[in-house]
């Protein structure tokens, strides 16, 4: 944070890169009267956020954060747990249903471990295409804004990775629809949906930090939110949220 009278205000406490048309208009000095107008709300758009976390007059803390997505492993290190998980329940329901059927023996062992194998291949090689792609329409960079209070913090897509997520997750869904395979056209419009995370402090069940990769993991119980953060406010972010979430564990 930036010392200098109250660190979690703007230095000259006022609404920094402030619209002028915010500002009302002083007949007084044209010696002119001005038909008034009507004020324009504050909203997000006319704030200049940068990549230090600041509390700004919305009574939020608002920070920008660019993870360059070669340097910092984090996004792909959550791709490849995903596809773990995803190829292990579906070896776990293999097992179960031919354990039901005809029980547990070398020959349905082996062609179980086959077809999981073929899948882990196909996934790697789709990441192995698809990550780089998706990096270069991003410009190499996801770039995320925070936006912070006392009840949660949500993770919010900026403009450019929206619109090249949104379009990739729409093709993924054209894909599923062309090939008649429902699940992975309803997973692309799922992902079309969503570009933002909000994790509710009070409902938190773990805060870990992994200082390193400029992470801290927020999760709840079918949730990973990944705020990401300054080495500089690093540790006022982490203490913040470890003191609003009272049935967490932190590490």
């Amino acid at each position: 944070m930036e010392e200098q009278g109250n660190p979690l205000v703007p230095k000259d406490n006022s609404l920094v890169g402030q619209d002028k048309n915010l500002v009302p208009q002083d007949a007084s000095a044209t010696g002119k009267k001005k038909p008034a107008k009507p004020r324009k709300k504050p909203n997000k758009e006319n704030y200049a956020y940068d990549n230090r976390v600041k509390l700004y007059p919305d009574g939020k803390y608002h920070w920008i954060y660019e993870l360059h997505l070669f340097k910092n492993p984090a996004v792909i290190l959550e791709v490849v747990r995903a596809l773990a998980i995803t190829v292990g329940i579906v070896a776990i329901l293999m097992l179960v249903l031919v354990t039901c059927e005809d029980g547990i023996n070398i020959e349905s062992t082996q062609t179980i471990l086959k077809i999981v194998g073929l899948m882990v291949v196909i996934l790697l090689g789709l990441l192995i295409l698809a990550f780089p792609l998706y990096a270069a329409l991003v410009g190499w960079k996801y770039t995320v804004h925070f936006i912070m209070d006392e009840n949660g913090v949500e993770h919010q897509q900026t403009a450019k990775s929206k619109s090249v997520g949104k379009k990739i997750s729409l093709l993924t869904a054209l894909v599923g629809l062309l090939s008649r395979r429902p699940t992975v056209a309803g997973a692309g419009m799922l992902a079309a949906s969503r570009t933002s995370m909000t994790s509710e402090f009070r409902v938190v069940r773990k805060v870990k930090a992994v200082r390193w990769m400029h992470l801290i993991m927020v999760n709840e119980f079918l949730s990973r939110n990944q705020v990401y953060v300054e080495d500089e406010d690093f540790d006022f972010v982490y203490d913040y949220i470890s003191k609003h979430c009272p049935k967490a564990k932190i590490k």
